[in-house]
């Protein structure tokens, strides 16, 4: 059975067309800074590699091209559309409403679209996936795996904010969590390495988007986005932590109007805002090249994963491994190397020859003698898919 996965980002779209339930990886690829005029199209199979550069306007025009190349009689690996029997979704946020994968009906849609508000770089970009891959595969089955299914888990003294109950209640005002397919693939993924019964674990998954998760024996126990994907770290363009009193001095005292507020803080904040660069390899570039506020920057973005992995050892009153994994996660020694720095009290020691070498394995990049394993993990967020979208439909 061919199962295509579609991983849309904020500003990425990763696809990988997956044979199961052998896990054979058909072909697989990434499409990049969706919305600029160099967008990347990576797209690579057994007898294949290339590397495109288009103007891809947004997530409709990079899935369509993905599709192309699907079907290409040199490039491509599939005849006809009829050859997937599933499209598995990446969806951001499921609220309350969804706790497992499930398939696709007009209903779910609704609700996908209905959480829109409080996921708006990613569930229109979902939804829009769904829909163009519908048409595009009329006779596959979709299916949808969430986010936020991986936090279910969390304790009420994690989720909840200190805020009236009635809003918790009546309506659904928690911390929901994000990233959860790739922090459920890497969490099972090292303690199957750690070879540990009990476990205490820091998932830190860096990409445009970023967060953190305390996991305990396998459990998320707590996690640094909250109600929506906006909170915790620093991202590609959206501020992480801010105080909220910030907002109403922007429209009381600014005068600035809400839709303007929101633009700023999840469309112009984060590194973009402090940089005018929301790629970290351009930001990384600048920074070597002497640009202060880049350098400032890429200190800020360690110096706020540092403090959360100071309260997420507290909160689990011991720590086995933090994990890195995603785009920036796996491929950027320099913000390894920030934040590992001057962490000894915690076990975590950097080997910075380990750190430098490249490798798309998991490895171990702390020094021999360190308490606190050090890990690179790559995450596959679109095999779990692929096995939880198998798992539905068998």
């Amino acid at each position: 059975m061919n199962i295509l996965v579609i991983n849309s980002g904020s500003s990425s779209i990763k696809f990988q067309l997956i044979q199961m339930p052998s896990e054979t990886l058909i072909c697989s690829g990434l499409v990049e800074r969706i919305g600029q005029k160099d967008a990347i199209l990576n797209y690579e199979t057994d007898k294949v590699d290339t590397k495109e550069i288009h103007h891809i306007a947004d997530h409709n025009d990079g899935l369509k091209r993905v599709v192309d190349l699907l079907l290409d009689p040199e490039k491509g690996v599939i005849q006809n559309t009829d050859e997937i029997a599933i499209v598995g979704h990446r969806v951001v946020h499921g609220g309350n409403s969804f706790s497992n994968t499930t398939l696709i009906t007009e209903d779910v849609k609704e609700k996908i679209n209905e959480f829109s508000a409080l996921a708006p770089l990613h569930n229109p970009n979902n939804l829009e996936g769904i829909k163009v891959a519908e048409q595009l595969f009329p006779n596959a089955k979709q299916a949808a795996i969430f986010d936020t299914a991986f936090f279910q888990t969390l304790p009420e003294k994690a989720k909840k904010y200190a805020i009236p109950n009635y809003l918790y209640k009546d309506h659904g005002i928690q911390v929901y969590g994000f990233h959860g397919t790739s922090h459920k693939y890497v969490t099972e993924k090292a303690i199957n390495y750690l070879n540990l019964e009990t476990s205490k674990i820091i998932t830190i998954h860096l990409g445009n988007g970023c967060s953190m998760t305390a996991v305990e024996n396998g459990k998320s126990i707590d996690h640094n986005l909250g109600f929506t994907p906006s909170n915790g770290l620093i991202m590609g363009t959206r501020s992480g932590d801010i105080d909220h009193a910030i907002v109403f001095y922007l429209v009381n005292s600014l005068g600035y109007d809400l839709d303007k507020v929101n633009r700023i803080l999840t469309k112009e904040s984060g590194m973009y805002g402090l940089t005018g660069y929301s790629d970290l390899r351009d930001i990384e570039a600048e920074a070597v090249k002497g640009n202060e506020d880049c350098k400032l920057a890429l200190i800020m973005n360690a110096y706020r994963i540092k403090k959360y992995i100071g309260a997420y050892t507290a909160a689990m009153n011991g720590l086995d491994a933090i994990v890195f994994t995603a785009g920036i996660g796996e491929n950027s020694n320099y913000i390894r190397e920030k934040v590992c720095v001057d962490m000894d009290y915690f076990g975590i020691k950097l080997d910075s020859i380990k750190n430098n070498l490249r490798s798309k394995e998991l490895r171990e990049i702390n020094t021999v003698d360190a308490k606190t394993k050090i890990l690179v993990i790559p995450t596959n967020e679109e095999l779990e898919i692929a096995k939880q979208a198998y798992g539905l439909v068998n």
